[in-house]
């Protein structure tokens, strides 16, 4: 009996000894993506909970054996959740999801992570919306630096530093536009309403988005779904009286709580001839339609989209931009009012251009521990643009320019992030297709060509420390034009025949066939340093060493670009272009009533072999006459400076204030730059009172003083007059005289899904001329415009 009492007191004893026995769970809390130790994390393992120390470090000292949930929280990542067997002593290693609620911050609010040294500008949704009938190329000129240069109101190119065409960038969701930029009545085929926040990086230091961006980039990102079930949308009416327009565009997305997103939407606008503050605008009228589809799948750490644009622009050019005999050109140029005038009409007559853009895009990307997030992007866009001259017959039907453009691109992309420095890397190709159709019965401006482009790039920022954070970047760009091309005989054995002998194919008659091919390599590089000693104050400087290929128009334009209105040549001896452009801003922020803050951006570029399109005489042709533009290599420079004022004077009342100005130079003919943005300032107050149902009024002035420095390159023109022949002095150069203009706009919430718009435009409706509008020398700016819009939000 005393050895089975024995035996049950060692059974006991044991098992006593067992249910005893403890294990310690220790282990460190990580960022995922940079590798950052997170301190405060919450780990729970059952009813055990510690936090982590500030090296991420935690600790359980005495946990019992078992199957346990283990949970670890943090501020704006992920849970993690994860089941555990505690059978012996166990080091764990947590990866949290972090910056999630970034992402939320970007939907919301339209802020974005630092930049590091590159200059960026932003227009946000609001923004947007509020102008939502604008073309992309006029919302951008609010931002300090930018302007435009236009073909009437309905067609402008975003200028950037005194830059513009192919020295802009500008990137649709992550895709690089591919059309017939290279046209100064060339409008960027978009529609604003698709995007959430628009981007302006000044400069060249952003490589990743192309060496041939030297003016800088735009950057349209659409809206990032927060991921929760919801149906969401909004439809917007506007009216337009300068040219009796109505706009509408609307957008619904299906969102669901496991990162599925589907999104649809468009617009549609029309309006008929403008109107001077004098007189009516003959053709100026404009449709314009778009369509956006996007069907995604994504999380923090992996996600798949697929997304499709289109738009399609049927634009009327000004009537007077277009005659046929040297006298009527003479009259058009110096004439008071335009010679065609007329009534209000819908109808758009020719020289008009009609452009369809579609493109469609697929996209992925997936974040690995070790080496960072990559992301692939393929793809495919079609351009085409049809330009219609004023022809007789059968001919009026049929486009003088004839232009299809297929372009295929595709971009790798690794982002390595850790807790000092950051690692960016990608490779990018791309396919042009250009065909110049032959059945347009005129001479073809721009050859039909195969253009091959590769590059690498690589972008290291490193925190150097709490104040400062340094960034370099290198990139190589490879360019291949394979082209076919028909010379007149005479330009041929004039300019070609004995320097690129190996392009001649035959000769027929009079024209001669050729095969050009050329190769262009480019190194650039750039180096940044940012400067942020405490919270009111952060300095940004960037360096960029750069070089761009001549575009296809530089180098083999030849022949009346008819919606432009101008004779183009080309020369195809052009070289690269080489410049070192240097980029600083100070923002400060001072403590005057309720905060003043500043942003100065002084800049510099000089540049050897810049390509420069000059006017270099007149010519008639069998379509009428008209003035000759020809590409020219020189070297050049050009600096300036941006400033930028917002002061809050109250809670509800703020200044904001901005000047630009830029000075460009012809260092090898010692005069002006031609076309380069005159001195501007606007003064704005904006009252905003969220407590009167989100009201908010802005009153503002914008002034552009005279142009006083611009190249002299008149031309002789001979006329009729009486009977005799005549020369005349045709005046392309002269600046018109500064003006300023007021606008205001206003908006208030009528329910909670309704708001109700005004803006007015030129509210005095003053006469004046745009010195970068390719039109001021046959007709006045646009007058007074009012529109008014209601959107509608669920």
């Amino acid at each position: 009996m005393k050895l089975i009492y024995s035996i049950l007191l060692i059974l006991c004893g044991l098992a006593m000894t067992s249910a005893q026995k403890t294990f310690v769970v220790q282990g460190t809390v990580q960022d995922f993506h940079d590798k950052t130790m997170l301190e405060n994390a919450v780990v729970k393992i059952g009813d055990f909970t510690v936090k982590t120390d500030q090296k991420g470090n935690f600790l359980f000292n005495k946990i019992p054996p078992g199957n346990y949930m283990l949970i670890a929280k943090h501020p704006d990542c992920n849970d993690y959740i994860k089941n555990i067997d505690i059978t012996q002593n166990v080091h764990l290693s947590i990866m949290l999801e972090h910056h999630i609620q970034d992402i939320e911050t970007v939907t919301i609010h339209g802020n974005h992570k630092s930049n590091g040294s590159l200059i960026v500008k932003t227009l946000d949704k609001s923004e947007i919306e509020r102008n939502s009938t604008e073309n992309l190329g006029n919302v951008l000129s609010k931002i300090s630096g930018v302007s435009t240069l236009k073909t009437g109101n309905n067609i402008s190119k975003p200028i950037i530093h005194g830059l513009y065409g192919s020295r802009i960038s500008i990137l649709n969701n992550g895709v690089k536009l591919a059309e017939q930029e290279w046209g100064v009545e060339h409008a960027p085929n978009v529609d604003i309403n698709n995007f959430q926040h628009i981007d302006v990086i000044k400069g060249a230091s952003a490589l990743k988005y192309g060496s041939d961006a030297i003016g800088g980039v735009v950057v349209m990102e659409p809206e990032i779904f927060p991921k929760k079930d919801t149906i969401k949308g909004s439809v917007n009416l506007s009216a337009i009286s300068n040219g009796r327009g109505m706009g509408l565009d609307a957008d619904v997305a299906k969102i669901w709580k496991n990162g599925w997103a589907v999104k649809s939407g468009g617009s549609i606008k029309k309006s008929g001839d403008q109107s001077a503050p004098d007189y009516n605008l003959k053709n100026t009228g404009m449709d314009f339609s778009a369509f956006n589809f996007t069907v995604q799948n994504n999380a923090y750490d992996k996600g798949i989209s697929f997304d499709y644009y289109l738009t399609n622009q049927n634009i009327g050019i000004l009537r007077d931009s277009h005659v046929s005999t040297t006298g009527d050109y003479n009259r058009a140029m110096t004439a008071v009012s335009p010679i065609y005038s007329g009534s209000f009409s819908y109808d758009i007559d020719n020289p008009r251009q009609v452009v369809a853009h579609h493109i469609a895009k697929v996209s992925a990307f997936k974040r690995f521990e070790n080496i960072g997030k990559i992301s692939a992007t393929y793809s495919y866009q079609y351009n085409h643009r049809e330009e219609y001259d004023i022809r007789r017959g059968e001919l009026k039907e049929i486009p003088s320019l004839d232009l299809e453009l297929m372009t295929h691109q595709f971009n790798l992309n690794d982002l390595l992030e850790r807790e000092k420095w950051s690692l960016e890397t990608g490779i990018d190709g791309s396919f042009q297709n250009n065909y110049s159709d032959p059945a347009t019965k005129a001479r073809r401006l721009i050859p039909n060509y195969d253009k091959y482009a590769a590059g690498f790039y690589s972008v290291f920022k490193y925190k150097i420390s709490g104040d400062f954070n340094f960034e370099t970047g290198a990139r190589y760009d490879f360019t291949r034009y394979d082209v076919t091309k028909w010379y007149d005989k005479s330009d041929w054995e004039g300019k070609y025949a004995d320097v690129f002998p190996e392009f001649y194919v035959k000769t027929d008659q009079n024209r001669v066939l050729t095969r050009p091919k050329f190769n262009y390599n480019n190194v650039s590089f750039n180096a940044g340093l940012e400067y942020h000693p405490s919270p009111v104050f952060n300095l940004k400087f960037n360096y960029a060493k750069v070089g761009r290929s001549p575009n296809v128009a530089e180098l083999f334009s030849d022949g009346l670009h008819h919606s432009a209105g101008i004779i183009e040549t080309g020369d195809m001896r052009l070289k690269n272009e080489q410049g070192h452009q240097f980029n600083l801003t100070a923002d400060s922020k001072l403590n005057i009533l309720k905060g003043l803050n500043l942003s100065v951006n002084p800049y510099f570029f000089m540049t050897k072999n810049f390509i420069n399109e000059v006017p270099v005489g007149i010519k008639g042709t069998i379509r009428g006459v008209f003035p000759e533009w020809a590409y020219q290599q020189i070297d050049a420079k050009m600096y300036g400076l941006d400033l930028d004022i917002n002061f809050k004077i109250t809670n509800d009342l703020t200044y904001v204030g901005k000047g630009s100005y830029v000075y460009g130079q012809d260092e090898t003919n010692n005069e002006p730059l031609i076309l380069m943005m005159p001195p501007n300032f606007s003064n704005a107050l904006q009252f905003k009172k969220e407590k009167w149902n989100y009201f908010y009024f802005t009153l503002e002035n914008q002034t552009f003083l005279k142009q006083t420095r611009f190249p002299v390159r008149n031309a002789e023109l001979e006329i009729y007059e009486n009977g005799e022949l005549v020369s005349k002095t045709v005046d392309f150069n002269t600046p018109p005289n500064g003006y300023s203009l007021w606008n205001i706009q206003t908006g208030i919430n009528i329910s909670k899904n309704l708001s109700a718009g005004l803006t007015v435009n030129n509210l005095f409706n003053t006469s004046y001329r745009d010195y970068l509008n390719r039109l001021r020398f046959f007709a006045d700016e646009a007058g007074r415009n009012i529109i008014l819009n209601f959107r509608y939000r669920f």
